[in-house]
């Protein structure tokens, strides 16, 4: 059965642009950087940027939540590197903090809290 989230793959179209961007973001260079995909080991999960999406040509309608301890002070830096906020932080109940991102390719990046 599923024990937890492994990988996570956005399509970039741009993957020079979407590694420099992510590699500011997370602080950190890709440990794989091949022209056909790049992954960078965030805490043991595996963010991977591909810039083919020809194999899903319907596109995508996905969301991931990366965990974070203290989601107001990750707001506050994704904002002062100019990202997008698309949600707010919202209580969801139980003491549960989520908001998202989007990035400049595209994808929406959860964040939770709990």
């Amino acid at each position: 059965m599923l024990t937890k989230l492994r990988s996570i793959v956005y399509h970039v179209d741009d993957l020079n642009a979407a590694k420099n961007w992510y590699a500011d973001i997370f602080n950190m260079q890709p440990y794989f950087d091949e022209p056909f995909y790049v992954g960078f080991d965030i805490n043991g999960s595996e963010l991977g940027l591909d810039p083919d999406g020809s194999a899903y040509p319907g596109g995508f309608n996905n969301i991931s939540y990366w965990k974070v301890d203290d989601i107001h002070a990750s707001f506050t830096a994704l904002k002062s590197k100019g990202v997008k906020i698309n949600q707010e932080i919202t209580d969801v109940g139980g003491g549960m903090l989520l908001g998202s991102i989007a990035d400049p390719f595209g994808n929406v990046i959860g964040l939770i809290q709990d």
